[in-house]
């Protein structure tokens, strides 16, 4: 519970993304995100369950194909958000466009499924999975597939729980930077920014 706690408390792309789209599109839009983050996490686990770790280790190329594809991806969307703050920062001052400007229709940004990408390529999600996860299953115990189930029903209660914490908060704090396009744009540049180090940091990591 602690160990869970305190890594699901480490930011991370999940996070940052779901309570970015909740700022700017609402609670529906961030519980999808959430949903895809949720999604993604229950994949995990199931391939934890079955040996993700040992066929990783038996073929490290998998691992580096991971790699090389969540690295790219995270950049992409990094990319995509500095594009988003440039064109924030360069909005009219009009308060009408300030609330419109920067805001894609939903089916342009898709967030359940871009959540669901984020959540099978985050780093700190893969080798939590295969490196902490797994060290709370006893191999010797006579059912370790419910050892799994409970661990993985802990672990999405906390952070099901932390994600709707996030959800409330971006949508408390979308007024705020609405009104203030500038600080807006900055922000978004600095996630921007934060996404691309989390695929250097994806790029860099062993299992």
């Amino acid at each position: 519970m602690i160990g869970t706690l305190l890594i699901v408390l480490l930011p991370g792309p999940n996070s940052i993304y779901v309570m970015s789209i909740a700022s700017r599109y609402g609670i529906k839009t961030g519980y999808r995100g959430a949903f895809g983050i949720f999604t993604g996490d229950s994949i995990l686990i199931v391939c934890t369950v079955l040996g993700a770790a040992s066929l990783m280790h038996a073929f490290p190329w998998i691992f580096t194909l991971l790699k090389i594809v969540g690295a790219l991806y995270l950049s992409y969307l990094g990319f995509k958000l500095l594009i988003a703050s440039y064109q924030r920062w360069n909005t009219v001052s009009s308060e009408h466009d300030i609330v419109m400007a920067d805001l894609p229709r939903l089916d342009q940004i898709h967030p359940y499924r871009t959540a669901l990408g984020i959540s099978l390529l985050n780093p700190k999600a893969i080798l939590f999975f295969l490196s902490f996860f797994v060290q709370f299953v006893d191999p010797d115990y006579a059912y370790p597939a419910l050892s799994f189930f409970v661990l993985a029903v802990i672990l999405q209660i906390v952070s099901l729980g932390y994600l709707t914490a996030l959800i409330f908060s971006g949508v408390k704090l979308s007024s705020f930077f609405r009104r203030r396009h500038k600080i807006s744009a900055v922000s978004i540049f600095m996630v921007g920014i934060l996404f691309f180090g989390f695929g250097l940091k994806l790029a860099t990591s062993t299992l």
